[in-house]
């Protein structure tokens, strides 16, 4: 018979838990946002202004705010059922209003996860 594996029975990671889930949702759907704000900034606006091409902003800017939503509600499920601290909702928060902010919170929502 197969011993079963013992960082599963010990728990010593919580990826597999309702709190490893939600935290994981939130750092997979922040890393999304964060590059759809990039292309928002990086590429669409610039086309915007500079080749006359308001489409670009019309739709990524569009898709952004959808998934900038999608991230909100992420972080509240992380803050009630992953049992993120509050002050570490604020900073997540905090940082996905910024450029490369979702990537630079990633690696402390990693330890937490």
């Amino acid at each position: 018979m197969a011993q079963p594996d013992s960082t599963a029975a010990s728990g010593a990671s919580s990826a597999g838990t309702p709190e490893g889930n939600a935290i994981g949702f939130l750092r997979r759907i922040g890393k999304i946002e964060g590059i759809s704000f990039l292309v928002l900034l990086g590429i669409a606006m610039p086309l915007k202004y500079l080749a006359d091409w308001p489409l670009g902003v019309k739709v990524v800017g569009w898709a952004h705010g959808v998934l900038f939503v999608v991230f909100i509600f992420a972080l509240a499920r992380a803050r009630l059922v992953g049992r993120l601290p509050v002050a570490m909702a604020a900073l997540a928060f905090i940082a996905s209003l910024l450029p490369f902010g979702p990537f630079l919170i990633d690696e402390r929502l990693a330890r937490r996860s």
